[in-house]
């Protein structure tokens, strides 16, 4: 059976991972040369030792996010069920533009979609679609925005549209509203950057001063954007008066939750996601705290209508719509060709269930925990605050330039670099696995807190 084999494979490759090198030594020559010297494609090759070639490439010259003392950025573990959705979506290839090509997999995301969405509080008939990532998923945001605000905006575009339109978020919010800013039309200069307090959390009296100032100044205030779970340092910004704000002034209000919107699982968490029940749509990344592969994006909507709106389509080569109850994924999303995304979380949701989702994030939480606790106990400066598994910190006379190569020369784990707000840069490190356990955190604290007495020249 493909289960027995896929989990099979799945396991070797995860002891090979746990016991290699988190990080690799390579130069780019080094693999061109490779690549130059075994594939000009002149000839065939045996698929056998093609695959096991890209295998070692792959166990040699990545840094292993799937290794339980990865400790970077939101690239998680993954669920064996996981990988067997992506098998099984790769040998079908159904596509899922329209809901007649393919009326099982569109129903099984329907489905998947649905429930996610009543977790985040959002009702029924919300609209839902499955992304590349977060960043499509918040570019279809400021498009709904613009739809919604400017009526005339779908069939003439900015032109048309007195004023312009100004973004608000918080100066750690992901930086693909950039991108999306350009590729819209709106340009960089829209973005307006809301000041934080002491815990990197929007300020919300500063928000209400730039609305102000920007309608005074003939601007047009479009939306406002609340991060759960930033990416330097793991910050909620407060939803619920961000969503009250938007209300009294006619705002579109987007939470970016690509990560942190996971949380809406686990009781213990959720109180912090206060308010995301009240956002006009919503990002989360299934490939992120749902360990799942890359990429596994999710859009919610609250206003179906603004949906079709934005993203209607019609072409007498696409099937005809299936009825009222079904909803064409072309004409519902910026996408068009679409792969079967949503397999892989319904497999590892229907295996784990809600309950067992729930523990493998309670259980990153708890390493956060621990990961906190040994730093501290080492003599670091834990230099944020956040309910996630998320930890920056630092350490008097902590050069990061010459820290982290030593760490990864070391294979002691892989942590990246955070600067927060002015402030000098700092350590990071996030849970990303759940098969991270006590002694991988022992591990890695105790290799840093070598490594930076060594390298700052402190004598135990």
């Amino acid at each position: 059976m493909i289960v027995d084999a896929v989990r099979q494979a799945v396991a070797e490759i995860e002891r090979g991972v746990a016991d290699g090198n988190v990080v690799p030594h390579v130069t780019c020559d080094e693999i061109r040369a490779h690549l130059d010297s075994r594939y000009d494609f002149a000839a065939p090759q045996p698929l056998e030792s093609v695959v096991a070639d890209v295998e070692g490439m792959m166990r040699r010259w990545h840094v292993q996010v799937t290794h339980p003392r990865y400790f970077g950025l939101f690239n998680p573990s993954v669920t064996t069920a996981s990988v067997v959705a992506d098998t099984l979506t790769a040998a079908y290839n159904p596509q899922l533009a329209s809901w007649r090509t393919s009326p099982a997999a569109n129903e099984i995301e329907r489905h998947t979609l649905r429930w996610v969405a009543a977790r985040f509080g959002f009702p029924r008939a919300a609209s839902a679609t499955f992304t590349a990532g977060g960043a499509e998923s918040n570019q279809s945001a400021v498009v709904l925005a613009l739809t919604r605000a400017y009526s005339n905006y779908g069939d003439e575009g900015l032109r048309a549209i007195s004023g312009r339109p100004t973004i608000y978020l918080s100066h750690d919010a992901h930086d693909s509203f950039n991108k999306v800013a350009h590729v819209t039309g709106l340009g960089r200069g829209s973005l307006r950057r809301v000041a934080v307090d002491r815990d990197r959390r929007m300020d919300i009296a500063d928000l209400a001063r730039q609305v102000v100032e920007d309608r005074r100044n003939g601007w047009s205030p479009l939306m406002v954007v609340g991060t759960a779970g930033t990416t330097a340092a793991g910050a909620i910004d407060p939803l619920r008066a961000m969503a009250r704000f938007c209300r009294s002034h006619g705002l579109w209000f987007h939470v970016d939750a690509a990560w942190g919107g996971a949380a809406i699982l686990v009781p213990g968490l959720r109180p912090h996601l206060d308010g995301i029940d009240a956002a006009d749509s919503i990002s989360c990344d299934a490939h992120k705290w749902l360990s799942v592969p890359m990429g596994a994006g999710m859009f919610f909507c609250r206003h179906p209508r603004i949906v079709s709106e934005a993203f209607r389509a019609a072409t007498a080569y696409m099937p005809p719509p299936a009825g009222e109850a079904t909803v064409d994924p072309y004409a519902s999303s910026l996408q068009w060709s679409r792969r079967f995304i949503g397999l892989k979380l319904f497999l590892a949701l229907a295996e784990h269930g809600e309950h067992g989702y729930a523990a493998l994030i309670e259980r990153q939480v708890r390493m956060g925990d621990a990961l906190r606790a040994a730093l501290r106990r080492d003599g670091w400066t834990i230099v944020n605050d956040t309910p996630l598994p998320l930890v920056c910190f630092t350490r008097d006379g902590l050069d990061t330039r010459a820290f982290l190569p030593e760490l990864y020369r070391r294979q002691a784990a892989w942590i990246s670099e955070a600067r927060l707000g002015d402030g000098e840069p700092v350590l990071r490190a996030c849970i990303t696995s759940f098969r991270t356990t006590p002694a991988d955190i022992e591990r890695a604290v105790a290799e840093m807190t070598r490594t930076a007495l060594e390298s700052c020249e402190v004598h135990i």
